[in-house]
């Protein structure tokens, strides 16, 4: 397996800058079907990068349409063992404002129509997501941001709703009564599944607008969205390299989302049908034999 410096699961016009090279296109078929795109792999000084298009090349898949196993089990056949989120949010904050970046470290589930996990028929495993995004990457990812001039917050309680839909006011104005920083689409299952595969995920987040709770200014618009991403898109691209050179400098020690299901398997060894543990053998045969 080629040794990834991370994959990152984003836009499609991530992977067009200046300095990635040797680029080519892999197409994977996974146990849970195909992911949104083909995945993308370069090297950026000497170190190899994965990016892949979440909602596919053209933008075709709606969130609760992802493929969102697919995708990070296609990360982890490839040998990816971080990943970096790069999502489009709405701020329930009056100090996180558009343009601006955060590297949340919470996260809330509020959607209702996703497979969340890789794990069920005759394997049970109950995984640890306390602190769902992984710490020590987040803390890399906010020192490759701070080289860049770009306003970024660390920090912050980031809901995944359903969508395709964007919130109304009066759930935007709950959001913001329960405390909640960030509003999106896609963190959950991306964040949960990058757990069960032991991936360490940490997710750079582009505050396009408001959301619709504040008072003065335009309720969310796909052109607000739109515009404030391709602005920010520069930033990302080199936020990217900087982190690059950030994982090469600092000396790489164990972290916990590597032996994330060392406790988490409950089902007994001997019960376990088969062609499930057949079909996960990439997750959990370190653990099953």
């Amino acid at each position: 397996m080629a040794e990834f410096a991370f994959g990152i699961i984003g836009g499609s016009g991530l992977y067009g800058f200046e300095g990635f090279e040797n680029i080519q296109e892999v197409e994977i078929v996974t146990p849970f079907g195909k992911p949104s795109s083909p995945i993308v792999i370069g090297e950026v000084h000497g170190k190899k990068l994965a990016f892949l298009a979440r909602h596919g090349i053209g933008h075709i898949y709606s969130p609760t349409e992802v493929n969102y196993r697919a995708n990070i089990y296609a990360m982890k056949q490839l040998g990816v063992n971080r990943i970096i989120s790069v999502s489009a949010v709405g701020s329930l904050r009056e100090d996180y404002a558009p343009g601006d970046i955060i590297v949340p470290d919470q996260l809330f589930d509020n959607t209702k129509d996703r497979e969340r996990s890789f794990y069920g028929n005759g394997l049970v495993v109950h995984i640890s997501s306390a602190d769902p995004f992984c710490p020590k990457l987040s803390k890399q990812l906010l020192k490759a941001l701070r080289k860049t001039d770009a306003t970024v917050h660390e920090g912050g309680t980031f809901v995944t709703i359903e969508g395709p839909r964007f919130s109304t006011r009066a759930e935007s104005n709950a959001f913001r009564q329960l405390g909640f920083s960030l509003v999106g689409m896609t963190a959950s299952p991306e964040a949960y599944l990058a757990r069960e595969a032991e991936i360490c995920y940490a997710t750079m987040a582009h505050v396009t607008d408001y959301d619709c709770w504040h008072v003065s200014e335009e309720a969310v618009t796909v052109e607000m969205v739109v515009n404030t991403l391709k602005k920010n898109t520069q930033i990302a691209q080199q936020s990217l390299i900087h982190l690059v050179d950030v994982l090469a400098e600092e000396e790489q020690t164990a972290c916990d989302c590597e032996n994330a299901l060392k406790y988490a398997i409950m089902t007994n060894p001997a019960h376990i049908n088969p062609a499930t543990k057949e079909k996960l053998s990439l997750l959990v045969g370190k653990y099953l034999g």
